[in-house]
């Protein structure tokens, strides 16, 4: 959790060999859940945003052997806001295209 723009972008390039100025968020946890940072290309620059908790943790998100996974917009929500989604069960919704 010490790197910053730079290093965070080096290991989303060189790590999970995909492009840190795609538009997409990149998450990071460390060992114990308790800190997070998003990594964000918003067209002219990085933004970085970082939040340790006080009390708990951020639920286990990828098996131990993944090193990423793909996560909606909602997931990511409700990951910051502490709910389980796992646990959760999606209603079906109509989707356009």
């Amino acid at each position: 959790m010490r790197n910053g723009f730079d290093g965070l972008a080096g290991i989303v390039r060189n790590y999970l060999s995909k492009d840190p100025v795609s538009g997409d968020v990149f998450i990071f946890l460390n060992k114990t859940r308790t800190h997070i940072k998003l990594l964000y290309w918003d067209g002219d620059g990085f933004a970085l945003f970082y939040k340790r908790l006080e009390k708990g943790r951020y639920a286990q998100c990828t098996a131990l052997n993944a090193p990423s996974l793909e996560m909606k917009r909602e997931e990511l929500l409700m990951l910051l806001e502490g709910l389980f989604y796992s646990d959760m069960k999606r209603k079906k919704r109509f989707k356009f295209g």
